[in-house]
């Protein structure tokens, strides 16, 4: 694909993946349209690119951006839909209504931007790109909430990918990283209530607190890495269905055809591990 004279929508582009992805889209000759719920952008970003306000929860917005986009450039070659953040906790610990607000934004928010950007894709065609993770496969215990969206978005995304194939020139490809260097692990723990904790997770909670279940410990990867595979899966003819971002997200993807008998306790020692393992290192 062509970056000549193309324009992509990047939401959740103020910090972490999103600011290192509109920085990589900017750096290959893209117009960037780096999108938050958060306006304070950095220096760079906001000097490089076309920055919104934009809530990918609120149906009105989306629109008024797209509609935006299309009067300042005539054009939408690609949507990155990267906004989001992690409900953290045993699944009987958490809130319905905290995974509900974190599926708002992790599912009905790509939703809603895919279908207001549908329509002009059409006619130029154009590649819409979901910040998907390895746990949309393989839930982790004390992410359970946040596997469940990711698994959510990942069928959402297939089914749009192949209802879109074939003449209109509209691709559809998943991110999948592992863990990232990133605030989504503050973002969590800040989250993570101190009442009504169940004491039959307490081991739950500690990898949850200590161990590398959150942050991936020495396993995590840049945002600049997923960054260049979001970049790929722009501009590659043609793209691929899924980008795995590293070798251990791609172990930790094909992990999910173990029988449960042997994933359980790989997840569970994990946990255990890690919080050890963080306690001396």
């Amino acid at each position: 694909m062509s970056t000549a004279d193309s324009v992509v929508l990047l939401t959740g582009a103020a910090s972490g993946i999103g600011a290192a992805t509109a920085r990589a889209f900017a750096d290959d000759g893209w117009t960037v349209y780096a999108t938050d719920i958060d306006s304070e952008f950095p220096a760079d970003i906001r000097e490089r690119c076309r920055c919104l306000e934009l809530d990918v929860t609120d149906d009105e917005q989306i629109q008024a951006v797209v509609d935006r986009i299309i009067a300042e450039t005539g054009r939408l070659n690609c949507l990155v839909n990267n906004a989001g953040y992690g409900v953290a906790g045993p699944v009987e610990d958490v809130s319905s209504d905290d995974v509900r607000e974190q599926f708002d934004v992790l599912v009905h928010g790509p939703h809603r931007l895919a279908q207001a950007a549908l329509p002009e894709m059409r006619e130029h065609g154009g590649r819409i790109i979901t910040l998907s993770s390895v746990l949309g496969h393989t839930a982790s215990p004390g992410l359970g909430a946040y596997s469940a969206g990711k698994a959510a978005v990942e069928s959402l995304t297939d089914a749009l990918r192949i209802e879109v194939a074939g003449a209109d020139d509209i691709h559809v490809s998943l991110v999948e990283p592992a863990w990232v260097d990133t605030g989504f692990a503050d973002s969590a723990l800040e989250n993570l209530g101190d009442e009504a904790r169940t004491p039959t997770y307490d081991r739950t909670y500690d990898a949850l607190e200590t161990g590398w279940v959150l942050t991936g410990g020495p396993l995590a990867t840049t945002p600049e890495a997923v960054a260049e595979t979001v970049l790929s899966a722009a501009t590659d003819a043609p793209p691929k269905a899924r980008y795995p971002v590293g070798a251990f997200a791609t172990f930790v993807r094909w992990t999910h055809w173990l029988p449960a008998r042997l994933q359980d306790p790989i997840h569970r020692g994990f946990g255990r591990a890690s919080a050890f393992l963080g306690r001396w290192l």
